[in-house]
This record gives structure tokens, sequence and C-alpha cells, in this order.
């Protein structure tokens, strides 16, 4: 069953009129008609299925009927990254989204090639990938912030997982394993690395990891995946 994300609360017998961009999706797009059913959530109240009204030509109304899944815990997994060019930074967030990051991070470093962007289409993706995906809490997506910033305020509780392709040995299995902490993050470099003065910085925090990932350079939204995937499947929520 299509899903579909929106801002209003959910309970059973609720009436949600479509706005404009959704009855143009449901109705034109996807030639959705009278009584069919979708699947709605928020990120707050569950998903909830919901039958399809047509009051008129222009007006569809979305009767909800009954609770599907509730609302699970949102994932306590912080991505955080350098912020890429547009299309590489769309897919990048939608596969840390899919992947189980509950908040995403945009990180400022020396080789950053995108300083600037819009910050509302961290959010538009993070939704995107949602509804495709089955998951139901949408990532928190914080505005840019520069690294030294970033490490100076973090939470020594929380462990950061960081990349590093200079790292002595090609496995991070290991190093992962003797991580103790499940309060994680995992930080992505720029395509250019971090810099020297970077990697000394981090290296300097004790709650900072650094782990290789493999003997292949990696562009930057592949070592996202990459990273992701290796983290999750041993000290993650795999």
């Amino acid at each position: 069953m299509q899903r579909l994300f929106i801002e209003t609360g959910l309970d059973g017998g609720g009436v949600i009129a479509a706005d404009k961009e959704q009855f143009n999706y449901l109705a034109h797009v996807l030639r959705m008609a009278e009584g069919d059913q979708v699947l709605l959530f928020n990120g707050r109240d569950g998903e909830w299925s919901a039958v399809l009204h047509f009051e008129s030509k222009k007006k569809l109304v979305l009767q909800i009927k009954q609770l599907v899944r509730p609302q699970p815990d949102a994932s306590d997994l912080h991505y955080l990254f350098a912020p890429l060019k547009q299309a590489r930074l769309d897919y990048t967030v939608q596969k840390a989204v899919e992947m189980g990051a509950g908040v995403i991070q945009p990180v400022l470093t020396h080789h950053t090639q995108a300083s600037r962007f819009p910050a509302h289409r961290l959010g538009r993706n993070a939704i995107e990938a949602a509804e495709q995906c089955g998951i139901l809490s949408i990532p928190e997506c914080r505005e840019p912030v520069k690294l030294a910033r970033l490490l100076e305020s973090w939470d020594p509780d929380r462990r950061i997982i960081y990349c590093d392709e200079a790292a002595n040995t090609h496995n991070p299995l290991s190093i992962l394993q003797s991580v103790g902490e499940r309060k994680l993050a995992v930080l992505i470099g720029p395509e250019g690395g971090f810099s020297d003065d970077e990697r000394q910085l981090l290296q300097s925090c004790t709650f900072v990891t650094a782990i290789p990932l493999g003997p292949r350079i990696l562009r930057a939204d592949t070592a996202a995946v990459a990273a992701m995937t290796v983290l999750q499947a041993t000290i993650g929520d795999w």
C-alpha cells in the first residue's frame, strides 16, 4: 500500500483534507480513485490506514481507519557528514535514513565541497526515504556546524566512529568490536578527506575512534554506506 507522510496528528475516525501537493500526487501521479487506501504516518503516532474520498474534482479527504503499526522508539544513531554536491547529497541522506540514522548532522570541514545548501532538502530527502522504506520515525535534521565547534560541544558519552583512509590496517571489525558504548555516531569526511589539522583534532578526542574501510579508496557517498553497514552489523541494531 502507498505510504504518505503528513504533518497533522493521527487517530482513528479522523478526517484529513489533502493539500494541493498531496492531491496532485494521489490523484494525478498515482491515479488513485474513490475508496482506494493508503498508509499515513507523521513520525509520532504510528502508521494508520486511510480511505480516499473525493468530495469534488479538486478536493480530496483521507478518512483514517485503524492503526496498522504502533510508533517505535526512534533510532539513536547519529550520522555526521561533510555535505556533498546536490545529487550525491540527496543520495547520502536517503541511504543514511534507510540504514537507521536517527540524527542527520552536516559537518563543515576544510575540504567540504558544498558549504551552502538548503537545509530543507535534508528533511525532504529523509521523508522520501522513510515513505519508500517503511520507516516510521523521521530523523532529526540539524543545521550545518563546523567540525571544531561540533567536537567542542560533543557529549563524551557518545562515541564518534570516523573513517580514516590513513589507518594502519584494512579491517575495521576488530576495532569496532572493542567499542563498548552503545551511544554512537558515524562521521564521514569530504571527498578530499580530512586535513592534517582535522585528523590531529579528531585523534586528540577521547570519544573518537578511527576505522578503515578496506584497501580501496571510496567516494564519500560510497564510504557512507560502507561505514553504516559495518557499524550496524557489528555494534549497531542489526
